[in-house]
Formats: structure tokens, C-alpha cells, sequence
């Protein structure tokens, strides 16, 4: 039975017409045929606390979510939107081996839509994310090479213009031929961010700014003054320089022609992106290096110079040490009888005049002990992530848990590196495919480093299947690696000291909408209230008619109930202090009429927190 029988031929010819018409670029997978991702689901999303199972001190300002990511993720939409800085991932990668569940089942290389169900996975909960993500935000997503192509296209759809880049970072060392004769050993981590966002990059090394003239423009570095086109591509910028101060001349690299224009040869009404090479040495912009009288070369006849040639005996590239004079190239004579320098001219590239003291991020992500040659004039302006093979992160989880606990974790440094890159000592850092909870991890070993706050959101699944139903990953893998790394392990005789730190356990709940007045918890309503005003949880006291929490400069208070009595007492404790608050109320009427206040909002519960989920799902 296919959901086209009812259809004529002439309503199927109309509905292909449509699709034909209708085609745009990019990334198509197969939506309509797909069976219906179970996860999938318009239930509300609350959290339970489970203290049994949090670690550390009170409130808890990291957190730890099990649940399936797409009910995470809603529930963060609700409490989190648009306060996350940084978010990085590492999802399934579709290979052939069973490596992402789709309705209770592995996936494998048997099922016709491995691809599209991936896919679709992917797409219900990268869309969610997007709306978690700050102005300054960005999101990391480590992949293998076989899948990056789709991905990248999917995130495209769901970032239009966002894409910044990728890193590529080599995982292994030792060969993988997968056919055809190539070894597969890097994977890519692709990076889309909101508009306002740039890398932290690292302080500018200044060392090579140096004032060798004593130019009263201060320290400066010498900047190629060549550009990538040939002498066939850019005749017009193929000519000699000459130094007027020594009256010795340059040749230009045919190869490599200057990036600046002549006024011997400019078009006439031709516009120019920046000054001439005249210009530029008229305003003392290009160094001359100092040439030994030894080192200047000088061909009296035309002869001489072929000779010259033929031997050898010309000026060439410092580096690469290719001749700058040929038999083939054009106006030979042209150096008959002239003075010719050794070295190369170059551009005066001013500190003063750098807007920004920091280096940008190179894309490649080098090994712990990889010597790194960009062949670049300013390679070392160039900030590098270094980072371990794949390995250190096998070796680390074995290392804490005593075991390989959990399969192809992610290096700890590597990840370190990344949240170091791309947040500041205050910022959100979320991994909704956290595993075995790398990044919590990466997050305290940095916060230490640097005496910084920063905050994990990880949601971690239990991973059950039919043949494995009590499998708990985040219960028995993640919150037992966070735990020890929090408050210290040991390896043997060896006692390795805690990083500090907290973290709450919750697990996300699902209410039907019907049912969500009569069944949603005092408890559950308090959590999402502080995680949608504080970013961080207390435990529900049951005792407690008024619970409270605040800032310096916001108050927040949840009423379980609206007696004339705790109105009272809410009463006391709002009139003293005229910072802004917020009261949540089940009786929203009722006590605005009695806490008249204009510094306080009151709200309505549980229609407040429904009406921001409900957006969310819109």
C-alpha cells in the first residue's frame, strides 16, 4: 500500500511537475519514506534531580542530563535559549558498524535508509541546538571524512552563512586502507558560528618586529611584496625595482610576480586596489636589505649574461633558490650594464598599525611534537592546536575507570584546546552526544588551568537496546568519570587529585500535554526556574512554602502556594529591596493585586513555562 494509490495519473504527473519546479540546491535525504524517529515527540520536557547520583557542592552549576539529546535539547530551548557560547559534538559517524540507534535499533550497513535516517537523526536535533547558541556563538562538530561532505551540507541548511571553516586534525599514525590504496588517518571538526563570534587565536608573537633603520614609525617586519600569479597571468606587474638610495635593481620572480603596480606600465583610467610600488618607496614603505658590493652581480654584454646563465652565476630566490633570470624571459637586455642586488625587496609591515594583537587560528590541528611549516612568511603569527592522536583518549578513560569503558572517545586535549579557543572564563559550553563526558572533563581541566567558571551542559543517553535494556552509559560511564575526576582517583598506588567542581544529575521526564496541569511537580518546575534565571540548580526543599534565589541584581521566588499568608511573607521580602524580581505564582490575579510593586514582574505557573516551550516547537 503506497500513500500515492488514491492519486490519478494526472494528480501523480501534477505532484511530479511540482517537485521539478520546485528543486533547490543543496542536501536531499529521503523524509517522506522514513519510519518515524520514536524519539521524536510533542510531549512536554521537565527534569528530574537525582542527588544519589550529582556530585559536589550545592547549587550545581554544571549539569548532567540522561535522556534522549531530542528531549534534552527541547527542555534547553525552554531554559537555555540563546545563552550558550559554545557547543561541540561528536555524533555517530555512519559508518557500517552499528554506531547510532534509530528507534531502539543499531543501524547497519543492511538497512536501505542508513543514510537518510542518519541524516534526519542529525537534523531534528541540529535545528534545536542552532536556537541554544548566543550572538558570539559557535558550533564544533567532529566527523569522519566519509560523512563530512553531508554534514557539511546539512548544517548549511540549518546555519545558512554561518560556516567558518574546518579543522582537520590527523587521529592516528599507523595505516588504514579502506581500498583503492589510501589510508584514511585524519577526520575533520567543522565550525559554524552566529556572526559576532572569532577564536580567541593567541598573543601575537612580537619578536620579529624589529626597527633595524630607525624608522620613526617604530618596529616592523618585513611582508612579501610578490603575489600568487605568474608572469603569463600578470604581464602588467612582471618589472624591475630599483633601489634609489643605491641605484641597485630587482628582478621580479616570474613565478611570483610583485603584488603592486607600476606607474611606468598602469592603464590609463585604470583603478588600483592599493599604491604603487613608486609610491610605496617614495613613502620609505619598502626595505632594501643591505647588499655586499661581492654579492651584486653585473653582466656587461648580453653574452656575458647568457653565460651567466648557463652557469648558473645569477640572483636567485633566497629559500628556494630559483633563478630570477632565464634564457626565455622577456627584455634580457634589459639587464645588460645594470648593478643587480642579491636579496629581495619587501613591504615595512607596522606594529602600530595592526588592529589586532592576536594571532588567528591555523586550521590544522598539529600533532604534540609535529614540526609545523606553514611556508608562510607569517607562519608564526599563526596560533596551532596541538593535540594527541586518537589514542590519548582510550588511554584517559582506561586511566580513570580502570577500563576501556567506552569506545573511540576523543582526546581530552584536543577538546580542551577547542572550548579554549572558542569561550571565556564565564561561558555556557554544551555536549548534547557527551558519551563518556570528554568535554565535562575538558572543561574542568581548563577551568583549573586558568581559574575560570565555565559551565558543562552534557546529555549522555543510556544507550539501551532490546538486547541490552538495563545499559546506562550516562549513569554508569559519564557520571562515574566525572565524579572521579571532580573529587580524585586512584591508579594503583598512585592517587591522582580531584579537579574540583559539581555537577547535577537530572533525568529528563516526559508529560503528555493533556496531562501537564495535574501532573507536573513542585520540584520540577523549580528546576527549570532557576536553570532558566540562574544557569545553575538547588535542590527542592519540600519544606519550603517560598523558595528563593538571587543575585546582585535579580530576585527570583516560586510560590507552591497562594494563602494569604505566604503572599505575606513574599510581601516582606520583596518590599525590602527594590532590585529587579520575578515571581512565579500558581494564582498570578490573586497576588499581583496584594505585592503591587513595580520592580517585580509576577508570573503565571505552569503557563509561563509552557508558553516558552510551546514557542520553541513552533
Amino acid at each position: 500500500m503506497s500513500k500515492y494509490d488514491h492519486l490519478s495519473k494526472e494528480q501523480l504527473i501534477a505532484l511530479l511537475e511540482k517537485r521539478d519546479r520546485t528543486r533547490k540546491l543543496g542536501l536531499v535525504w529521503e523524509r517522506n519514506e522514513l519510519e518515524a524517529e520514536n524519539a521524536l515527540n510533542d510531549d512536554f520536557v521537565l527534569m528530574d534531580l537525582l542527588p544519589e547520583w550529582s556530585c559536589g557542592q550545592t547549587p550545581y552549576r554544571n549539569l548532567l542530563i540522561e535522556g534522549d539529546n531530542f528531549d534534552a535539547l527541547r527542555y534547553l530551548r525552554m531554559t537555555f535559549q540563546g545563552r550558550v557560547k559554545c557547543i561541540y559534538i561528536d555524533p555517530p559517524y555512519n559508518t557500517e558498524n552499528k554506531d547510532f540507534i534509530y528507534n531502539d535499533k543499531l543501524i547497519d550497513n543492511e538497512d536501505s535508509y542508513r543514510h537518510s535516517k542518519w541524516l534526519e537523526h542529525l537534523y531534528q536535533r541540529l535545528r534545536i541546538a542552532a536556537e541554544l547558541l548566543r550572538d558570539d556563538g559557535v558550533l564544533l562538530v567532529s566527523i569522519n571524512d566519509e560523512n563530512c561532505a553531508k554534514l557539511d551540507l546539512l548544517l548549511e541548511q540549518i546555519l545558512p552563512d554561518c560556516r567558518l571553516g574546518s579543522f582537520v586534525w590527523r587521529t592516528k599514525d599507523t595505516g588504514n586502507d579502506r581500498g583503492g590504496n589510501l589510508s584514511q588517518v585524519h577526520e575533520h571538526i567543522l565550525v559554524y558560528a552566529r556572526e559576532k563570534f572569532a577564536f580567541r587565536g593567541n598573543p601575537l608573537n612580537t619578536s620579529n618586529y624589529r626597527n633595524s633603520d630607525d624608522d620613526e614609525r617604530g618596529a616592523w617586519r618585513s611582508q612579501p611584496i610578490t603575489k600568487a600569479h605568474s608572469l603569463n597571468e600578470r604581464p602588467n606587474t612582471y618589472y624591475p625595482i630599483q633601489n634609489p638610495a643605491t641605484g641597485l635593481w630587482y628582478p621580479c620572480d616570474p613565478d611570483r610576480v610583485w603584488a603592486y603596480a607600476s606607474e611606468t606600465i598602469i592603464k590609463q583610467a585604470q583603478k588600483l586596489r592599493s599604491g604603487t610600488i613608486e609610491q610605496l618607496i617614495a613613502a620609505d614603505e619598502i626595505y632594501f636589505p643591505e647588499c655586499d658590493e661581492k654579492d651584486v652581480f653585473f653582466y656587461p654584454t648580453l653574452a656575458a649574461l647568457n653565460a651567466a646563465i648557463d652557469a648558473g652565476n645569477v640572483p636567485v630566490l633566497p629559500q628556494k633558490k630559483t633563478p630570477l633570470l632565464r634564457h626565455d624571459l622577456p627584455d634580457l637586455e634589459f639587464w645588460v650594464g645594470k648593478r643587480i642586488a642579491s636579496g629581495r625587496p619587501s613591504r615595512k609591515h607596522f606594529l602600530e598599525r595592526k588592529e589586532n594583537l592576536l594571532s588567528p587560528l591555523s586550521s590544522w590541528i598539529a600533532g604534540l611534537n609535529e614540526v609545523v611549516d606553514y611556508d608562510a612568511d607569517f607562519a608564526d603569527e599563526l596560533a596551532t592546536i596541538r593535540s594527541p592522536r586518537g589514542r590519548e583518549g582510550s588511554d584517559s578513560i582506561k586511566h580513570i575507570m580502570g577500563s576501556n569503558a567506552f569506545p573511540y572517545p576523543k582526546p581530552p586535549t584536543l577538546i580542551r584546546h577547542l572550548v579554549d579557543q572558542s569561550t571565556n572564563p564565564d561561558d555556557i559550553v554544551l555536549d548534547f552526544y557527551a558519551g563518556s563526558g570528554t568535554t565535562g572533563q575538558a572543561v574542568l581541566q581548563l577551568n583549573q588551568n586558568d581559574g575560570g567558571k565555565r559551565q558543562f551542559i552534557l546529555v549522555s543517553s543510556t544507550e539501551k537496546t532490546d538486547k541490552e535494556p538495563e545499559k546506562n552509559v550516562c549513569r554508569d560511564v559519564c557520571a562515574q568519570r566525572l565524579r572521579r575526576v571532580i573529587e580524585g582517583y586512584s591508579v594503583g598506588k598512585q592517587n591522582v587529585a580531584g579537579l574540583g567542581g559539581s555537577f547535577a544529575y537530572l533525568q529528563a521526564v516526559k508529560i503528555a500535554q493533556s496531562h501537564l496541569q495535574t501532573d507536573i511537580r513542585h520540584d520540577q518546575i523549580w528546576f527549570a526556574l532557576q536553570l532558566l534565571t540562574f544557569d545553575a540548580v538547588e535542590p527542592f526543599d519540600a519544606d519550603k512554602t517560598i523558595h528563593c534565589v538571587e543575585t546582585d541584581q535579580h530576585r527570583m521566588l516560586y510560590l507552591q502556594q497562594s494563602t494569604p499568608d505566604i503572599i505575606e511573607q513574599a510581601n516582606a521580602l520583596l518590599q525590602g529591596d527594590t532590585k529587579p524580581a520575578t515571581l512565579y505564582t500558581w494564582q498570578r490575579n490573586g497576588v499581583m493585586q496584594r505585592i503591587p510593586f513595580e520592580h517585580v514582574t509576577v508570573e503565571q505557573i505552569p503557563d509561563y513555562l509552557i508558553e516558552r516551550f510551546a514557542k520553541g516547537q513552533q
